[in-house]
């Protein structure tokens, strides 16, 4: 009998020796998986003649498995900020080190002869494909920097536009002189009347604050009141307290008690205890805090006596009755002459 071996692809142990292999279920598992590499290096190949240059992601940190090799490799080549699509499969392809596995792994598999080309790369396309990254990496460093001197005339011209405002904004508006403007007497007279009649009139400071009327020239029947201030009270912006720390009348004496009483506190403690037990049980409605008269006893025989039911409801209301003739007796004692 031969040794146990163990197969990777069909993932279970056999005892047949070198048939294996040629199983139908040993090829249908290879060719499996030899397809779910291929489509991985057929994009590689596309890559040698145009390498793609793209910034840096963490996405670009997945690895692929090689079958012939038995690891994982890196799918791309990234270096700082920058990544070439695909570059680190072609590398691996392209080592002598896998070439020497896949010749290993189609002889110790029985795969297609045909299908071994597919997954090498050969020296000579390897160079070229080193060629195509010194250029594409070129071509990305052309078009940042473009992408930079866009960005920086942008930068300038925001700049600008905001230095034009802020100069518009603090230049001092130009009064025009009086002895470049008209020189007919009538003008003089105008203002030296007004400046006349400015200087008369009292200054605004010492003055309040004139009501808004604006709101008469919109033709509204309404009535204005006057600003509503109340005399002796200030605001926050004159150095007042503040409402939300003023304190208030019913909470200043400090008698006010916060929150429920002990009392309250233990009821609910209590009701919280009752609704545990179960709702159905004997005696759930019943009201300990009502007053029961001599008639509530049920129809069942004493604890202590012998005897029927019926017995000892007539004991009880016999013994009820001779009570309630002792109290009467009591209630009615002779008035002192």
């Amino acid at each position: 009998m031969a040794p146990a071996q163990r197969c990777p692809l069909c993932r279970q142990t056999f005892f047949c020796g070198r048939g294996h292999v040629y199983s139908h279920k040993h090829q249908r598992q290879l060719k499996v998986a030899l397809e779910r590499l291929l489509p991985q290096v057929e994009a590689a190949r596309k890559a040698v003649r145009a390498a793609q240059v793209e910034r840096y992601v963490p996405e670009h940190e997945r690895c692929c498995w090689c079958l012939c090799c038995g690891c994982e490799v890196r799918k791309h080549l990234s270096h700082g900020n920058l990544t070439v699509l695909h570059g680190g499969l072609l590398e691996h392809l392209a080592s002598p080190e896998h070439k020497k596995a896949t010749n290993k792994f189609w002889w110790e598999n029985k795969a297609e002869f045909q299908m071994k080309e597919k997954f090498l790369i050969s020296p000579q396309d390897f160079a070229r494909f080193k060629k195509s990254m010194v250029k594409s990496l070129d071509s990305y460093e052309e078009k940042e920097d473009e992408v930079i001197k866009e960005m920086a005339a942008q930068i300038r011209e925001v700049e600008q536009s905001r230095q034009e405002m802020v100069r518009s904004v603090l230049e001092p508006q130009t009064v025009p002189d009086p002895e470049e403007g008209s020189s007919a007497p009538g003008s003089w007279k105008g203002t030296n009347s007004q400046v006349a009649s400015t200087s008369q009139q009292p200054s605004y400071l010492d003055l309040p604050p004139a009501p808004e009327l604006d709101w008469m020239e919109t033709g509204q029947p309404l009535t204005f009141i006057g600003h509503q201030d109340t005399p002796g009270i200030g605001n926050i912006h004159s150095g007042a307290t503040p409402p939300w720390m003023v304190q208030d009348e019913d909470y200043s004496s400090g008698n006010q008690q916060i929150g429920p009483s002990y009392e309250e506190f233990l009821k609910e403690k209590e009701k919280q205890k009752l609704k545990k037990l179960p709702p159905e049980r004997v005696g759930a409605n019943f009201d300990h805090s009502s007053s029961t008269s001599a008639g509530w006893l049920p129809s069942f025989g004493r604890v202590w006596n012998n005897g029927r039911r019926w017995q000892s409801r007539h004991q009880f209301k016999t013994e009820a009755a001779a009570r309630n003739k002792q109290q009467s007796h009591k209630g009615k004692k002779p008035m002192a002459s």
